[in-house]
């Protein structure tokens, strides 16, 4: 069956591409190959033993066209592989589709984008597969950190007919997989509080608006439909950002405002309240700056991503690896340099600290600390990075977890 639904898949693509061909639309081909590997010391792991590794291969191919009259189509068909690697380096897959590395190779592939736009004046209509921005979708968005990005079933407008303002409305039904299994099902939202889940579907409307000089504000709220646990009838997010900038302005100061909240609707759970602030410089051509701070309070629901196996945020403080302590009850603070070295490269460094509620073993405090090193040469991007997280709950015990995470990205 596996097999057969692939070939059903690719066919699907070579179909639409003779199709096109036939009435003399041009096809635009793109996509990327990646090698990504990642390694962390947890528990009794040593960094770079087989317990404990993760690598992929992956190879992503994108096939556009213009249908004319206004209509386009999207598809990308994705594969996700291991080259072998967990015989004898790593011991899981970053990103999989499957349960076992050991499985038939071919369910490994997946259409993550199918879709097709149709454009009217300055209104567009896109229906199907596709991937969601962050900064239009801040609670059901494709996140990029992992071999490749995930993507929605979707019905999405966009409407640009008001001055100095676009306004986006959304039907989200279902995703896949940001990380782990599962990357070719499609699988329900989640609103991430453990059992509070999207049995449903989430509306989603966001309004961008750049009338106030200087500031580009951005406001969405959703309505995330039917929630499974016990008589829940559904959930309500709202959310805005605020980000100032100019040219003119001194340094290349940046600031941005952030804040909204989750809320439940129900007595049984609490509302989730978020907000958060960041300031960006340029003190020099190759040096930027910025200071982040972000509070959650202790409501039922983590102010996470509703995407399936989502696990970032849309707070300032997001790094790596810190989402699981910034993203409930807690107030967190972040720093961040970037120096650009031009033709070798650029250097980050960032990190946070976190002050978390609870009692009893409940997490203090939490500390995370990123060092990364992005170079492009001959055409591929190359990225190594070394995290740390350090916890320590209240009764003092301190736990220190390393990773390293190195990925090469070749774009066509």
């Amino acid at each position: 069956m596996k097999k057969t639904l692939i070939s059903l898949a690719t066919a699907s693509l070579i179909a639409s591409t003779a199709m096109a061909a036939d009435k003399g639309v041009d096809i635009v081909t793109t996509g990327q190959a990646v090698i990504y590997y990642e390694t962390n010391d947890s528990g009794t792991n040593t960094l770079f033993d087989q317990v404990g590794t993760q690598a992929n291969t992956g190879l992503q191919l994108n096939l556009d066209s213009d249908l004319k009259n206004g209509f386009t189509f999207g598809s990308q068909l994705t594969y996700l592989g291991t080259a072998g690697l967990e015989k004898n380096l790593v011991s899981a897959a970053r990103q999989d589709s499957t349960q076992s590395l050991q499985s038939d190779t071919t369910s490994q592939i997946m259409l993550s984008q199918l879709n097709i736009a149709k454009k009217i004046g300055n209104s567009t209509l896109k229906i199907g597969r596709q991937e969601l921005p962050l900064s239009l979708s801040p609670f059901a968005f494709s996140e990029g950190w992992t071999v490749f990005k995930n993507s929605f079933d979707a019905i999405l407008a966009i409407n640009s007919d008001i001055p100095n303002t676009t306004l986006v409305g959304a039907y989200v039904s279902k995703g896949n997989t940001v990380n782990g299994t599962g990357f070719n099902v499609m699988s329900d939202l989640v609103v991430n509080s453990g059992a509070v889940t999207a049995d449903g579907a989430a509306y989603m409307l966001t309004a961008q608006n750049t009338s106030l000089p200087m500031t580009t504000l951005t406001a969405s709220y959703y309505d995330v439909a039917k929630l499974n646990a016990g008589a829940l009838e559904g959930a309500n997010i709202a959310w805005i950002d605020a980000k100032i900038a100019d040219k003119d302005l001194p340094m290349g100061l940046a600031i941005g405002l952030q804040g909204g909240s989750i809320m439940t609707g129900s007595a049984a759970l609490t509302d989730t309240t978020a907000y958060g602030a960041k300031v960006d410089l340029k003190p020099a051509d190759a040096l930027s700056l910025t200071l982040a701070y972000s509070s959650v309070d202790d409501g039922s629901a983590a102010m996470k991503n509703t995407a399936p196996g989502a696990a970032l945020t849309p707070l300032y403080t997001q790094l790596a690896k810190n989402m699981n302590y910034i993203a409930s009850d807690s107030n967190t603070v972040l720093l961040k340099a970037v120096y650009d070295t031009g033709d070798y490269g650029s250097i980050t460094a960032r990190g946070t600290v976190s002050t978390l509620g609870g009692t009893g073993t409940a997490l203090k405090d939490a500390t995370d600390l990123e060092f990364i090193y992005t170079i492009k040469a001959g055409g591929v991007k190359y990225l190594a990075s070394y995290m740390t997280t350090s916890t320590k709950d209240h009764d003092g015990l301190t736990t220190d977890v390393n990773y390293v995470r190195i990925w090469a990205r070749y774009n066509f």
